[in-house]
């Protein structure tokens, strides 16, 4: 079991992985003031799910240049890592967003970063 997270600055998606079947589903949205989500929710998350390891999408440019949301969302997988002493794993996650409103019809942008989330920890068992 793995948890993935895709880092927003006002939301952060959150997934469940499996390792057998290398799917995952949509969990929820977190709420993040500034990009700092409510510590005491992840780590209930982190305790009802107990994940081997976290993912932690990566949002680099299309060229492969990083902007300022790349460096928020390192601070934030280092901030995980230390916090629950779990290993973090940052993948790629360049259209994720794209690809879950694709897949949705829902205009909730909630279940958007969500399903992205999933999209994420999906690339990152399928490596």
């Amino acid at each position: 079991m793995v948890l993935g997270f895709d880092f927003g600055m006002k939301h952060i998606g959150v997934a469940t992985g499996q390792e057998i079947t290398k799917t995952a589903s949509p969990l929820k949205s977190l709420q993040a003031k500034d990009g700092i989500p409510d510590w005491d929710e992840v780590a209930n998350l982190i305790k009802e799910w107990a994940p081997k390891a976290l993912i932690v999408g990566n949002p680099i440019n299309m060229d492969g240049t990083t902007q300022e949301i790349t460096n928020c969302a390192k601070r934030f997988a280092g901030r995980l890592k230390h916090k629950f002493k779990i290993p973090v794993h940052m993948v790629d996650e360049r259209l994720t967003t794209w690809e879950a409103k694709q897949r949705l019809t829902d205009v909730n942008i909630a279940k958007y970063n969500a399903e992205a989330a999933a999209i994420i920890t999906e690339q990152w068992l399928n490596l």
